[in-house]
C-alpha cells in the first residue's frame, strides 16, 4: 500500500473538493448523488459522474478488509523483509534492472532517484508489474469507505481524485480497477497520488499507472523526489532520504524492507 491509511490527512484539497464534504452514513444513494454535486462543482462533468457513479452500491468486502489490515506491519523487520524479499524477487528485480536499463537512467537524470530504490518498491508492490494490483472497481471501492464514517474527509477526497483520473482521460472507466484501499498500478498510487505525481514519460498524452512502464517508474520517482529523496545519499534508517520514503509509506519495517531490496539489487 502506498502509505499509511490511518494516518493520512484528508486531501480534499489536492481533489479540489468543495468547501462542504457530504454527510456520511445514513441512505447510500443520498450520500452517492451529494458526492456528485461534489465532483461537478470541482470540474468532473455529468457525463463522467453519471457514468462512475449511476447504480454503484457499497461493497461490504471492502469494510471488512478495512477492519482487518489495521495491524498490517506488526511483525518485526526480520519477520517481514523473509516474506517479501527472497532469491527469486531479487532475480527478477535485477532482470528489470538490465531491461530497462535505458529508462532507468533517464529517470535519474531527471528526478535524481536510485533505480535500485524504485525497482525495489515495484517489485515489492506488485512483483515488477506481473503480481496482483487489484481486481475492485475503485469508484465502489472509494465510495464504500467515504460513505463509511470512521475516515470519510480521506476517502471523499480519494473518490474525488478518482474521477478526476477519468475526466482527464488517463484511464477509462473500465480501467479504473485497484485494490481493497482504492491503490492504483503496478506501484499502487492513491488517487490524488496519482493527480498529484503522475508523470507522462511515455509521452502518450496520458498518466497510466496501470500499464506504461515508463509513466508507473517516473510518477514512483517523482513521488520520493518531490518528498526530498536526493541521489548519492544513504537511505538507511534515521536519514533524510529515509524520512523522505515516508510519504511512499508510513511504516518503519517497510521502508526499511525497501531499502534492504535495494541494496540486495546493488550486490550489497
Amino acid at each position: 500500500m502506498l502509505r499509511s491509511l490511518l494516518a493520512a490527512a484528508s486531501v480534499l484539497c489536492l481533489a479540489g473538493g468543495s468547501a462542504q464534504a457530504a454527510r456520511c452514513g445514513g441512505d447510500f444513494n443520498t450520500f452517492v448523488a451529494a458526492m456528485a454535486q461534489e465532483a461537478q462543482a470541482a470540474g468532473v462533468s455529468a457525463s463522467v459522474t453519471n457514468s462512475a457513479l449511476s447504480g454503484v452500491a457499497p461493497d461490504p468486502a471492502v469494510l471488512a478488509f478495512d477492519r482487518r489490515q489495521r495491524y498490517t506491519f506488526n511483525k518485526t523487520f526480520e519477520q517481514y523483509v523473509s516474506t517479501r524479499v527472497g532469491p527469486g524477487r531479487i532475480n527478477g528485480g535485477r532482470a528489470m534492472l538490465q531491461r530497462h536499463a535505458a529508462l532507468l537512467s533517464r529517470i535519474e537524470q531527471k528526478f535524481g532517484v536510485p533505480r535500485y530504490i524504485l525497482v525495489a518498491i515495484w517489485g515489492l508492490e506488485s512483483d515488477f508489474g506481473k503480481g496482483d494490483i487489484g481486481k475492485m472497481p475503485v469508484v465502489r471501492t472509494l465510495a464504500t469507505l467515504a460513505h463509511d464514517c470512521r475516515r470519510t474527509d480521506l476517502f471523499q477526497g480519494e473518490l474525488l481524485a478518482a474521477l478526476k483520473i477519468v475526466q482527464r482521460g488517463d484511464l477509462p472507466l473500465r480501467d479504473l480497477i485497484g485494490a481493497f484501499a482504492g491503490e492504483i498500478g503496478q506501484t499502487q498510487f492513491l488517487p490524488s497520488s496519482y493527480i498529484k505525481y503522475g508523470v507522462d514519460f511515455d509521452g502518450d498524452g496520458h498518466v497510466d499507472l496501470r500499464h506504461s512502464i515508463p509513466d508507473v517508474l517516473a510518477s514512483t520517482a517523482n513521488l520520493l523526489h518531490t518528498s526530498g529523496f536526493k541521489m548519492g545519499q544513504p537511505y538507511g534508517e534515521g536519514t533524510p532520504n529515509f524520512e523522505a520514503m515516508r510519504e511512499w509509506n508510513r511504516a518503519v519495517v517497510y521502508r526499511k524492507t525497501i531499502g534492504y531490496f535495494a541494496d540486495r539489487l546493488a550486490g550489497q
